[in-house]
């Protein structure tokens, strides 16, 4: 069994990602990564902005809202990502379908559970198709609105589900349904209502991107076929770190690898999977650093990160296990940034990698700072390392 050494899968990936800095614009690096963390509304652009030295913040802008040729989608793991347009098709019927029907169980299941307020009565299934195609037909009428407007015009989404718990909080069904929506690939987050940081969206109808449906494909077929571009982009990597990535059960998992041509390799102690015959030649580049933002999809990409995380988890983790911003020598996590008030942005490298590392960090830090160009952006995600830089 051939093995592979951490050193090797830190030098793939930081080509296969881009880290070199070298990509064209934004639909190259979406495309590459199989789509970019949007959880966190700034993390697509400097996602983007650290793989592509030429593009800008307007130019992210325009392939989203004006081109069109990227989209906000609920995906794996029930996570937003911004995807290539082209390709929702398959990533619906992969994830987003099951994903859709998942969440509308549980939206009922809460109702059934916990009751409403004001009380249901009837059929409750046939009561929240109902409410569904009210909030379609005025999505359609408006051409855009975000959910406070399409709760205005729709009373069912105003309907409150108690809390079945302490811990639980009063919610309408605005935000679930919505969400719903969305992952049936029924509507659309279209443009922000305030800056590119900003959380808050207009909402559209999907044929408004989509004149005609996605072109029909089978789960199975899709499954496999994201299963296979995972491993091209993020391989070798553990059956695990499949399952984990996609959001899938184990049985979905081993059917769609069962039908790829893998080989069993070693990833330093632990059985991994490659596509085809083994490929891990790298062109020769120079050393480089990249500033990845929190819940990038580089460092989210795995389950087990052991072999990129060269200094204490702890450092740059929240206590639910969600990563924070990022500093990247060659592959290898050997800090961490953030952006301070006044619009500087700061690092702090806490593994010694040499001089050329220190340099080359601080390089990056300037010209991020100045494509930034006073913008301060706080991950969603607060480390105690990168708090400790503001």
């Amino acid at each position: 069994m051939l093995t592979i050494t951490p050193e090797q899968r830190r030098l793939v990936i930081a080509h296969r990602h881009l880290l070199h800095g070298g990509a064209t614009g934004p639909d190259e690096v979406a495309a590459t990564l199989i789509g970019l963390h949007a959880t966190d509304p700034a993390t697509p652009f400097l996602s983007v902005l650290a793989r592509s030295r030429t593009t800008t913040i307007a130019d992210i802008v325009d392939a989203m809202y004006a081109r069109r040729s990227m989209v906000r989608w609920m995906a794996m793991r029930r996570t937003l990502f911004v995807f290539p347009t082209s390709e929702i098709a398959g990533i619906q019927a992969a994830v987003s379908t099951p994903l859709a029907a998942t969440l509308r169980r549980q939206l009922l299941s809460r109702l059934r559970r916990n009751g409403a307020e004001p009380p249901i009565e009837g059929d409750l299934d046939a009561w929240l198709a109902d409410v569904e195609k009210q909030t379609m037909a005025a999505l359609v009428d408006a051409g855009s609105a975000t959910g406070a407007q399409l709760s205005a015009r729709v009373p069912g989404l105003t309907t409150v589900i108690l809390p079945g718990s302490p811990s639980e909080v009063r919610q309408n069904v605005t935000s679930p349904l919505l969400t719903i929506m969305s992952a049936n690939g029924l509507i659309v987050r279209g443009v922000p209502t305030g800056a590119w940081t900003s959380r808050n969206h207009l909402w559209q109808p999907a044929a408004a991107w989509w004149p005609h449906d996605f072109e029909a494909t089978s789960e199975a077929d899709a499954q496999r076929a994201l299963a296979r571009r995972y491993l091209e982009r993020y391989g070798p990597a553990t059956a695990d770190d499949v399952q984990w990535w996609t959001g899938w059960n184990k049985t979905t998992t081993t059917r769609a690898l069962s039908r790829l041509p893998t080989i069993d390799v070693d990833l330093h102690g632990r059985t991994g999977l490659m596509l085809g015959e083994p490929d891990l030649e790298i062109p020769d580049s120079p050393p480089h650093a990249a500033l990845l933002p929190s819940l990038d999809s580089t460092p989210m990409g795995w389950k087990e990160r052991e072999w990129f995380l060269s200094i204490d988890r702890r450092e740059i983790f929240d206590t639910a296990g969600n990563i924070g911003p990022t500093l990247w020598w060659n592959g290898e996590i050997i800090g961490s940034w953030a952006v301070a008030t006044t619009g500087e942005v700061r690092t702090s490298i806490r593994l010694d990698r040499g001089t050329d590392a220190k340099s080359t960090i601080h390089l990056a830090a300037a010209e991020l700072q100045r494509r930034l160009d006073g913008t301060v952006v706080t991950p969603s995600i607060r480390t105690p390392l990168e708090k400790s830089l503001l």
